[in-house]
């Protein structure tokens, strides 16, 4: 199954959740990731975050859900926070949609060290919602069901 996270600028909660994905996802799984409006960058402590879980940064960077049509996923996952009034991406075709609504750490007016608990914060949202994710058996769910199963992921905190 192809996934993609969308957002808005593609530069933190989308590419997170990509890389978090792409990190333990099970085999014949991948996921991308896109933005409305790409910030042009990889937020700088998206990837200091990623690098302190070990985790790849290599090829990574902010792209268009134009960039992605090529990869015609399954499954569209919506990551902006609702909460915040943001203007979060619609993505068009046969693809089940969901939205995992995640406040943007990267917009906190904090020092860094707490920007860098935020950004931890985020990070444990996304493997929590992942955990879920990964422990439904999509070969024995209708596709009814698995659209139901994914959006009802949202609620995973």
């Amino acid at each position: 199954m192809k996934f993609l996270f969308l957002c808005t600028g593609n530069s933190c909660r989308s590419i997170l959740s990509e890389v978090l994905f792409n990190s333990r996802a099970p085999e014949g799984w991948k996921a991308y990731s896109a933005g409305s409006k790409p910030s042009g960058q990889v937020h700088p402590l998206t990837l200091e975050t990623l690098e302190n879980l070990r985790l790849s940064t290599e090829g990574l960077w902010s792209k268009t859900i134009n960039d992605c049509e090529q990869y015609q996923p399954d499954v569209v996952i919506t990551v902006c926070d609702s909460a915040a009034q943001e203007a979060c991406p619609l993505y068009l075709g046969g693809a089940i949609k969901a939205h995992w609504g995640l406040a943007d750490p990267s917009h906190l007016d904090v020092n860094k060290e707490e920007k860098m608990k935020a950004f931890m914060s985020t990070v444990e949202h996304i493997n929590r919602r992942l955990d879920a994710l990964f422990k439904l058996n999509v070969d024995k769910l209708s596709r009814s069901e698995l659209i139901a199963a994914i959006n009802q992921i949202s609620n995973v905190e």
